[in-house]
């Protein structure tokens, strides 16, 4: 699995902006995308397009002006990191553009679309499950760090 850079660089910006929401939860200061990208060391203009991407996505809202900038539109433990990936880089799983349960194959492959289909099921149990929140607070669910804690987990192959 490729994880691209506007997904890395949007799930930064998406944690900024609920640490944002998590100091002041009644009414989070905007963030601007100068302040987000200069705290995560970010291209400015890539981080925008990433921003406009999430603010479709309604994930984020933002407010123009000299007091405007970008913040969550939802609560920090409501936003998954399946969120952002799917808003800024599409479905989580595909197969040469087509969704894993929409492939189809002749013999000897017949069963290659069962384990596509359980690869993003795979790939869901973690995105899916793991909020902003969690992250922030170190607290991800106990089958994501067992994954983690797998002895070669960590090992390039």
């Amino acid at each position: 699995m490729n994880i691209s850079a506007k997904v890395d660089y949007g799930v930064r910006a998406m944690l900024v902006l609920a640490s944002e929401q998590r100091a002041d939860e009644s009414a989070p200061r905007p963030v601007t995308a100068d302040q987000v990208a200069e705290s995560q060391g970010l291209p400015r203009k890539f981080l925008e397009a990433i921003l406009r991407d999430l603010r479709r996505a309604g994930l984020v809202v933002s407010t123009r002006g000299s007091a405007g900038g970008y913040a969550l539109a939802r609560r920090a433990a409501e936003v998954t990191l399946g969120d952002i990936f799917r808003a800024v880089d599409g479905p989580l799983a595909e197969v040469r553009g087509l969704r894993p349960h929409e492939t189809a194959y002749h013999e000897p492959a017949t069963v290659l679309p069962t384990v596509w289909v359980s690869l993003r099921a795979a790939i869901r149990s973690v995105l899916d499950e793991v909020t902003l929140d969690a992250l922030l607070e170190d607290r991800l669910p106990d089958h994501v760090r067992q994954l983690a804690d797998i002895p070669d987990a960590w090992a390039n192959r």
